[in-house]
């Protein structure tokens, strides 16, 4: 049923159709799944960085290892950052229904504010490309703790908490620009990628790589491709269907969507993407 928004009627049939057909679902999720639940998006009109260019620097490696004040601009941050009181909106837990459906493949998100799992997504089909906000990590020996833990000492005095073994520079376990992606987390994201009949895009800008590619990859392999954000992306083009409404509006309806009885999908084996070149 078309929930009576700006996007158009076709459109909405499109994509209910993909989702009625689909056997085996990728999901990828970015900032816009979250505003809903308070936490701002970073190149949305009233974005982060939109609003504030200058933050950026807080989220570059170099900067944050280089510069004392950036780190304790972005401990502070932390500590005041709205995920530590954010509930799940009806977006996340319009996944955690397309999951009981046991269509869902995987969850591959850009977001570090675990509202998935809150939701009462499976951890284990939970892919967190960039990260999580709760953890941190040591930049020397890669000891890894509680951010909570880090917190208290900030709370006590300290400006910018260092590691308590070895005295390294600590940071959330989040993924910096000029940070790589762990090759694990990446290798998965792409397993899921390759393997779906059909990868819905939500709440994302799709500008963001690798993350972004895993939209490209997915359609080179054959998937149907979804995609629901209010602005335009890179990866309109390889859609099946676009839906501009907001994604707290159309991800519960297409979670609602019946699923139609079909023959089993036939999938293919792409091998371990770590051997690629």
């Amino acid at each position: 049923m078309h929930p009576g928004g700006t996007d158009t009627g076709a459109e909405w049939a499109k994509a209910a159709e993909l989702i009625a057909t689909a056997r085996r679902i990728t999901v990828l999720t970015g900032a816009g799944v979250s505003t809903d639940s308070g936490i701002p998006d970073f190149r949305g009109p009233d974005g982060v960085w939109t609003r504030q260019p200058e933050t950026q620097r807080l989220f570059t490696l170099h900067a944050y290892v280089d510069d004392p004040e950036v780190r304790r601009r972005a401990w502070r941050a932390r500590a005041e950052h709205p995920a530590w009181h954010a509930e799940p909106n009806p977006t996340h837990l319009a996944l955690v229904e397309l999951e009981r459906s046991g269509r869902l493949r995987a969850l591959l998100t850009q977001n570090i504010d675990e509202l998935h799992q809150r939701a009462g997504s499976d951890p284990g089909l939970v892919v967190e490309l960039h990260g999580s906000l709760f953890g941190t990590v040591c930049l020397t020996c890669g000891a890894r703790g509680q951010m909570r833990d880090a917190l208290r000492r900030l709370a006590e005095g300290e400006d910018d908490p260092h590691c308590e073994g070895c005295y390294g520079i600590l940071k959330s376990t989040t993924v910096s620009f000029g940070q790589p992606l762990d090759p694990d987390v990446l290798r998965r994201a792409r397993e899921a990628a390759l393997d779906c009949d059909l990868l819905l895009a939500a709440g994302t800008s799709l500008t963001v790589q690798p993350a972004a590619g895993l939209v490209g990859l997915a359609a080179q392999a054959g998937a149907a491709v979804l995609i629901c954000n209010a602005e335009p992306t890179p990866y309109d083009p390889f859609a099946s269907a676009v839906l501009r409404d907001p994604v707290a509006t159309t991800l519960p309806e297409l979670a609602r969507v019946p699923v139609r009885d079909l023959p089993r999908l036939r999938m293919t084996t792409w091998g371990d993407p770590s051997t690629w070149d």
